[in-house]
């Protein structure tokens, strides 16, 4: 089969405004970036604010394994098979991170043929939006760090600085270092530290926001350190968030491109789960429900980060009312859950895939917990057998779910029709009843303690002495009534990696907590999360090229 960038690479796209016009938006609403890629005026959705919405459907899955699961692929495959069966439905997914794609983990535009393009310019530069939130964050760095260096007149207590830089990029190098240093000229010398450009509270700003002016209003709201009298400062303090709108004042408008088959395709903000909330912006979302009758979404990772976070804070933020879940799942990954090897999961293996159902099992019965219905899409692969994909499918049944074949891969939106028809049968059928997890009145501990026992099934919590000492200075600044956003690996339910499956009755730890106060939660890091990755032994980069002719190698 051809790689990913060769099939990217023959897509026949239609003009943007072809694509636009599908969705009832006019020339004079967007901006084009070229003649496949444009940024959709905010005024597109105020002018349809009494348009009823389209039905949402979120699209999440099993926690991800080196076997591979395919959600972002399923999104987009989906959403192509509700358009050939005659329905009007666009994909809303998020933007790549350059570091993901020059490291381990690879792109976020599909595979195969089921990919939003143009796929190379999607993982790249696209229109700048995440130079333009780098930029923005690091404005905010600057300006505090000459704040101090011209006399200080806010008092900042430099071993109380909370705002670290960014950078779009993995590199662990840059996790902890020490700037201001080469004489009194150059700053005052004090530790600080880069976190990767995903995992700033700027992006998390613009996923959330509902137009520039809020934007503007919660970038001033962002927590950026401690006085020496133990007074927070705010950014508003530093009088820098008028500059930071200006920087995103066409960010803040979601882009639009198209799938591999012409479908519409928002592909807006990219914030990671494991570290961050990891969903699209919620304008794009609001966006897609004004002009399609089906929007399909996805969140990060496994259902644990991404679904908890979509339905405890965006859905909570946004009003939205989600009407089905899709959980992917592979055979393969199912395996692997129940402790087979990688390189042995080829092989037919019903009582290991029965162990791993238990991982699959968990994720059905935590996003019921919020009131929704759930489809399980399997991404088939060649190798699974009859006997397992019937096992997935009777095992789900007994949930009160059903599991649907999935081929969007190798068939693009063909290989979802069956799952486009399962998802419209369940909204159809049963109706969603969602509802947050916890009330975000709760105390931070009573909040993250409802997570931990409910999604993940930890026995106990533990805080260190340092994030104890946190949570009370939040609670007595008052910030402390917000939700949780929960730093953990993406790898298990746990804050342990390698625990597959489904762990109950762990201990899970509390290593950080700092609030997210312009983007309205708390962060509360799991264990050794960390909030810049590093690169692998050998990175994707060292296999990506461009050819004399413009042929692009090596990038999936």
């Amino acid at each position: 089969m051809k790689t990913d960038v060769q099939i990217a690479q023959e897509a026949k796209m239609l003009p943007i405004i072809e694509i636009a016009n599908k969705l009832g938006i006019k020339e004079e609403e967007i901006t084009a970036y070229g003649k496949d890629k444009a940024k959709i005026d905010l005024k597109v959705l105020t002018d349809r604010e009494d348009k009823e919405d389209g039905k949402l459907i979120l699209v999440t899955a099993i926690n991800p394994t080196p076997a591979g699961e395919g959600k972002t692929t399923v999104n987009i495959g989906l959403s192509m098979a509700l358009n050939r069966l005659g329905y009007n439905a666009v994909t809303a997914v998020r933007e790549p991170s350059l570091g993901p794609s020059f490291g381990i983990k690879g792109g976020a535009a599909g595979g195969g043929y089921a990919q939003v393009v143009p796929m190379e310019d999607i993982n790249m530069h696209f229109t700048g939006d995440m130079h333009a939130i780098t930029t923005s964050h690091n404005l905010i760095s600057a300006l505090l760090d000459n704040h101090i260096q011209q006399g200080n007149a806010l008092k900042i207590d430099t071993r109380r600085i909370i705002w670290k830089r960014v950078l779009d990029m993995n590199d662990r190098a840059l996790r902890n270092i020490v700037i201001g240093l080469g004489g009194k000229s150059n700053g005052v010398p004090r530790e600080d530290g880069f976190d990767i450009t995903v995992a700033s509270e700027i992006m998390a700003i613009l996923c959330l926001s509902k137009d520039l002016m809020d934007l503007k209003e919660r970038v001033g709201n962002i927590l950026v350190a401690y006085s020496t009298e133990n007074k927070p400062i705010f950014v508003k303090d530093l009088n820098a968030q008028g500059a930071v709108a200006l920087v995103m004042k066409d960010a803040i408008k979601p882009n639009l491109v198209q799938t591999l088959e012409n479908t519409p395709a928002f592909v807006h903000g990219g914030p990671f789960a494991n570290i961050a909330h990891g969903c699209n912006s919620m304008i794009a979302t609001q966006m897609a429900l004004k002009t399609a009758d089906y929007v399909i979404t996805e969140a990060g990772f496994g259902a644990d980060l991404g679904a908890e976070k979509f339905f405890d804070i965006k859905s909570r933020f946004g009003n939205l009312k989600p009407n089905a879940t899709v959980i992917v799942a592979t055979v393969r990954a199912l395996k692997y859950n129940g402790g087979v090897d990688k390189k042995e999961l080829q092989a037919e293996n019903l009582e290991a895939l029965k162990k791993g159902f238990v991982n699959l099992k968990r994720h059905i019965e935590n996003v019921h917990k919020f009131g929704v219905p759930a489809v399980v899409a399997i991404n088939r692969f060649p190798t699974d057998t009859e006997a397992e994909l019937k096992y997935v499918q009777e095992e789900t049944e007994k949930l009160g779910s059903v599991a649907v074949l999935t081929e969007v891969f190798a068939k693009g939106g063909e290989g979802g029709e069956d799952l486009a028809k399962a998802v419209i049968k369940t909204i159809e059928e049963k109706e969603s009843n969602y509802k947050p997890l916890y009330d975000v009145n709760l105390s931070i501990k009573e909040k993250i303690e409802t997570i931990a026992r409910e999604i993940y099934r930890a026995g106990s919590v533990v805080y260190t002495k340092s994030v104890e000492k946190k949570i009370k200075d939040i609670e007595a600044i008052g910030l402390d009534k917000m939700p949780i956003c929960m730093a953990k690996t993406q790898y298990s339910f746990s804050d342990d990696p390698k625990l597959l499956g489904a762990p109950e009755g762990f201990e899970l730890t509390i290593s950080d907590i700092k609030v997210s106060n312009g983007a309205g939660f708390i962060v509360a890091l799991t264990g050794d999360i960390m909030t810049m990755p590093g690169l692998p032994k050998v990175p994707a980069a060292n296999n990506i090229d461009i050819k004399e002719d413009g042929e692009i190698v090596g990038l999936f």
